[in-house]
């Protein structure tokens, strides 16, 4: 619709695309012949998390990354490393879900990158995200890692 006669017939000029994703089309009023221009943009629903609970909040990149910052404190990780799996994770969700995620799949993720990063950090993580109630359940997740190391 044309923003000065209101006239709902309008031709494309040019196309292109712009910042942020959006495509900015000038166009022409067929009635009035005057020009202006329009941005189109692609609306995503944003992604939400499947708590364990089955409440569902936003999922939230940020939240990744302080896990994954928590779990590497005091390691030889570098925060080029940290930024690497917090984006991998992240594009594995966006890949494979539309509108939500268990968050048992994302600590999956997390869990399998921290393994191959770095023990300490992976075991770190594993105590918080599998929920180690005592001495045993260490050693039950160290055993494969320890076997491995020889």
């Amino acid at each position: 619709m044309c923003p000065f006669c209101h006239h709902d017939e309008t031709k494309v000029i040019d196309s292109r695309g712009s910042q942020d994703n959006a495509i900015r089309r000038r166009r022409e009023c067929l009635k009035c012949v005057r020009r202006f221009t329009t941005y189109e943009k692609v609306e995503r629903t944003p992604l939400r998390l499947i708590k364990k609970d089955g409440s569902r909040v936003p999922f939230e990149r940020e939240k990744i990354r302080r896990g994954i910052e928590r779990a590497c404190y005091k390691r030889p990780i570098s925060q080029d490393q940290i930024d690497e799996v917090v984006a991998a994770v992240e594009a594995d969700v966006v890949e494979m879900f539309d509108r939500e995620v268990p968050s048992q799949f994302v600590g999956e993720r997390v869990f399998e990158a921290l393994r191959s990063l770095d023990h300490v950090a992976f075991v770190r993580f594993a105590s918080v995200y599998r929920e180690f109630k005592d001495a045993a359940d260490f050693v039950e997740e160290l055993t494969p890692i320890l076997r491995g190391a020889r």
